[in-house]
């Protein structure tokens, strides 16, 4: 190494950690993280919500150099997730480098580095900026007239207001997603009234959640080697049985996913009436897929209602639907998504020639491999733009991301480059070969979902997670601008 670098970490979630732990493996010391919270943890932080959880298997959803033998079942809750965080934070040194309360609100380009500017004050120069500020991060509000009229305590999902007492109220809960269903299925029998209200139906796939036995984990503890071979088991299951098929739409594993998802819906809503309401007009896969075995037994839940019927207004004494009926409630809960669109900003970057990344993204944000963003030399995402989101472990993709970025990293230490960027043309290729693709993915096969841009292209990886592996594992230097 000739030359050395400061790093700037964005974000203090599974892949800043990540990323501090993996600087530090390689040798560099010189990096702080920025946190504009006051602890770690990223969207397991900020989802607190009653029954949250992770729909990826916890062995393949952990760091393959900190496994952890005492997950608590196959898919396990957040509260769980979040202190794994924190453990490997703590043992891995992680926690000095973290400057917690520090939000990051301007990154520019001058002179061959990064200044870095927070809210706080004060003005910092870098090498080189990760940005690790995530995907499901901005609560999308939904445009519905009158929610500040309401009399009762309303709030997002991801904003969860654990002052308000549940038991015995009135609960609504708008949106039909994963945080919905797994709200639901926790206060169905402890809400005096749950509502769900419904746009679109889901497909639910009813995968079981057993809990692992005191047996397993002390196995797992004694053979370190066991949970290497289950997470290869589960990462080879998931690829092939579901990250290469929806990518597909005619590949015979979506065929058999759409069969698993209508079995469990015939089989398990009794009332043909509901059932029907809950029976989705599109593809399985084409929106996001439901993990859950118990949603269609809460819903069934004498306390809880299925709602229809569009909202109209929201009013001080509840929500009225399009049949002029009042539905009264204590609180409602908006479970209605992210701002899938923002990754770096509202953070404001200025990039090489003083050109702005809100300028280089005015019509849609776009990144070569969804990690380089031409004219931002040295400025690296992972998680970036048309990545592979979903039902994915997104420590797989960043572990992925992070080790081809070190490669470019290596170049900047080594003095064979002062800057690296993607180069215009390489991402314009990459971005019609990507618009192309995804044309034969089941996300275009007839559904609305936070997938698709406005042009209705799905904004993520339209290929193989075998494709993505190899692409991640060099560098096409050919496709890069280099600064020597």
């Amino acid at each position: 190494m000739t030359r050395p670098l400061r790093f700037a970490v964005i974000g203090a979630g599974m892949a800043g950690i990540l990323s501090a732990i993996e600087l530090r493996q390689a040798g560099f010391d010189d990096v702080v993280v920025y946190e504009k919270a006051d602890t770690l943890g990223g969207t397991w932080r900020e989802n607190t919500y009653p029954g949250v959880a992770c729909d990826v298997p916890s062995h393949l959803y952990s760091y393959s150099f900190a496994p952890n033998p005492d997950w608590s079942h196959t898919f396990s809750p957040g509260p769980e997730i979040r202190e794994y965080l924190e453990r490997v934070a703590r043992e891995h040194g992680v926690l000095e480098r973290i400057r917690f309360g520090t939000e990051v609100t301007r990154l520019e380009r001058s002179n061959g580095r990064w200044t870095v500017e927070a809210a706080r004050g004060g003005r910092e120069h870098v090498d080189v900026v990760i940005a690790a500020t995530g995907v499901l991060h901005h609560p999308a509000y939904p445009d519905i007239e009158g929610l500040d009229d309401f009399g009762g305590a309303v709030f997002h999902s991801a904003r969860w207001d654990h002052r308000v007492p549940l038991e015995g109220a009135r609960v609504g809960v708008v949106g039909t997603g994963s945080s919905a269903v797994q709200i639901v299925r926790a206060l169905a029998g402890a809400a005096g009234r749950l509502d769900l209200y419904q746009r679109t139906a889901q497909w639910v796939l009813p995968v079981p959640n057993p809990a692992f036995t005191d047996e397993e984990r002390a196995r797992y503890r004694a053979q370190p080697e066991a949970m290497r071979d289950l997470r290869e088991e589960l990462s080879k299951t998931f690829t092939e049985g579901f990250a290469n098929a929806v990518v597909d739409a005619e590949s015979p594993q979506v065929k058999m996913l759409e069969e698993l998802c209508r079995a469990n819906l015939e089989t398990n809503v009794v009332d043909p009436e509901l059932r029907e309401k809950l029976r989705p007009g599109y593809r399985a896969a084409c929106k996001r897929l439901i993990i859950s075995p118990h949603f269609y037994e809460a819903i069934q839940h004498p306390n809880a209602r299925l709602v229809t019927d569009a909202i109209v207004r929201v009013e001080r004494e509840g929500v009225r639907t399009v049949d002029g009926e009042l539905h009264e409630l204590d609180v409602l809960v908006l479970a209605t998504g992210f701002r899938v669109d923002r990754f770096l900003r509202p953070i404001e970057v200025t990039g090489r020639g003083g050109v702005s990344l809100d300028t280089a993204w005015a019509k849609r944000p776009t990144a070569y491999l969804s990690i380089s963003v031409p004219e931002f030399p040295n400025l690296f995402m992972l998680n970036g733009p048309n990545g592979p989101v979903g039902n994915f472990s997104l420590i797989d993709v960043a572990e992925l991301q992070f080790a081809y970025v070190m490669q470019l990293v290596e170049r900047l230490a080594e003095g064979a480059a002062r800057e690296v960027c993607a180069s215009q043309p390489a991402t314009e290729r990459f971005e019609a070969a990507r618009v192309e693709a995804a044309q034969k993915t089941v996300w275009v096969t007839g559904c609305r979902s936070w997938y698709l841009d406005d042009r209705g292209i799905p904004a993520a990886w339209p290929w193989t997670m075998d494709r993505f592996r190899e692409e991640m594992a060099a560098p096409r230097l050919e496709d890069y601008d280099l600064v020597r």
